[in-house]
């Protein structure tokens, strides 16, 4: 680094450096703020991360089991502290879930419980929930109801499953379900789930869709309004997902994912999708065909199904035992040699980062009745609120026309 003190001549230059440095740290965490000390919930974070540092280092310790028990799905674990109890659930079948992903425990562990502060996410969204993200921005940490965990932990082995058969799936990747326990204050659910918007430096604009038009507009707000602005179905009027050669791919992956939340009785789901213009030397050139082939298999090949590590085969052995699996089965596609590509798909000017999150309403007799008002109230308009089987459908039904 050169030193500036006595060099009056390169002041100017030091001065653009800082004024370019803070303009560069400011888009970075636009949005967001950092939960430092001066920030309400500054003293929870370090509770939650003082949790996590023990309930993840159990993971790292005792590795998952291969294949996993029914009681691995039912694990209740509690770490008892001075200020606070902190409880893990299914922490077994989550450390299985993301060794499949690829997700190595110590970067997890490091990422959830460095000293840098995690970031508070504020958005358009209508939702009570706190949204915290790691200052790195890899994970979200959301606020669930308890009855929304108890939900997700009975349905955990299907989703593990669905995973599992279908490695490239849209679904939000769900990596933890954690508790904690203040005296005298109620007892806080945690969830957490891989950032799909990730990264996001150069995202221009991201969008909630649910395929319905009422209350799916949102105002876009000004430049330098610190809100991220999320939009929504109305506001996509006159836009077009442009995939080129992914587009069946990713008409299939939404019919078999919709398929299986509707099986699971669901609805209110949302298919969030951001643009983020390529740049040149991003576009898809086909030179590194052979390790995004390999990268793409990997998720399948080293899952339950077969025993043999990937990676300890020369390469044309991994070639062929991918040609033996019939990866089409599975929906597998070509994944972009980046980070978080199993929520990224490049067109051929923009990169689209995608993910369906939200699966935790059910289709129960409230809906229900709310079904039947909404029909009487909005007469000929759709809305989010309709049967798992239509509100499948209709999802679809929106991909298939604003993609080419």
């Amino acid at each position: 680094m050169e030193n500036f003190t006595n060099n009056t001549v390169k002041a100017p230059g030091s001065l653009f450096h800082q004024i370019l440095c803070h303009i560069r740290e400011k888009w970075k965490y636009l949005g967001l703020f950092e939960i430092d000390c001066k920030h309400e919930f500054f003293k929870l974070t370090c509770m939650i991360k003082k949790g996590l540092q023990d309930a993840i280092q159990v993971s790292i310790d005792c590795p998952s089991r291969q294949p996993l028990k029914n009681e691995d799905y039912s694990s209740v674990m509690t770490h008892p502290y001075k200020d606070f109890e902190m409880g893990t659930f299914a922490g077994p079948a989550f450390a299985h879930l993301r060794h499949f992903l690829g997700l190595a425990e110590k970067d997890y562990q490091i990422s959830l419980t460095s000293s840098c502060c995690f970031l508070q996410f504020i958005s358009n969204s209508r939702s009570k929930a706190n949204f915290f993200l790691t200052n790195d921005k890899r994970f979200f940490l959301k606020t669930q109801k308890k009855w929304e965990i108890q939900f997700l932990l009975s349905k955990l082995a299907l989703y593990i499953h669905h995973l599992h058969e279908y490695p490239h799936s849209l679904l939000v990747k769900f990596l933890g379900i954690h508790s904690i326990k203040v005296p005298k204050e109620k007892k806080k659910y945690y969830i957490i789930m891989q950032n799909i918007f990730y990264p996001d430096d150069r995202i221009s604009k991201r969008y909630d869709i649910k395929g319905c038009q009422v209350n799916r507009w949102t105002d876009p707000q000004s430049e330098d309004n610190p809100i991220i602005m999320v939009l929504k179905d109305l506001n996509f009027e006159g836009h077009t997902i442009s995939l080129g050669s992914q587009r069946k791919w990713i008409l299939k992956q939404m019919e078999l994912d919709t398929t299986f939340l509707r099986n699971l009785n669901v609805l209110d789901y949302s298919f969030l999708v951001a643009f983020q213009k390529l740049h040149l030397e991003e576009k898809p050139t086909g030179k590194n065909n052979l390790a995004r082939i390999i990268k793409s298999a990997s998720s399948y090949l080293t899952s339950d199904r077969l025993s043999m590590s990937l990676w300890d085969n020369t390469t044309s052995s991994t070639l062929e035992r991918i040609q033996s699996c019939n990866l089409a089965a599975h929906n597998c596609r070509l994944l972009p040699d980046v980070t978080n590509a199993l929520h990224i798909l490049d067109g051929p000017d923009q990169r689209y980062f995608i993910g369906i999150i939200d699966f935790f309403i059910v289709y129960s007799l409230r809906k229900r009745l709310e079904c039947l008002w909404k029909s009487l109230a909005y007469p000929g308009q759709s809305f989010s609120t309709v049967n798992p089987t239509l509100y499948a459908r209709r999802l679809c039904q929106w991909l298939d026309t604003h993609t080419e």
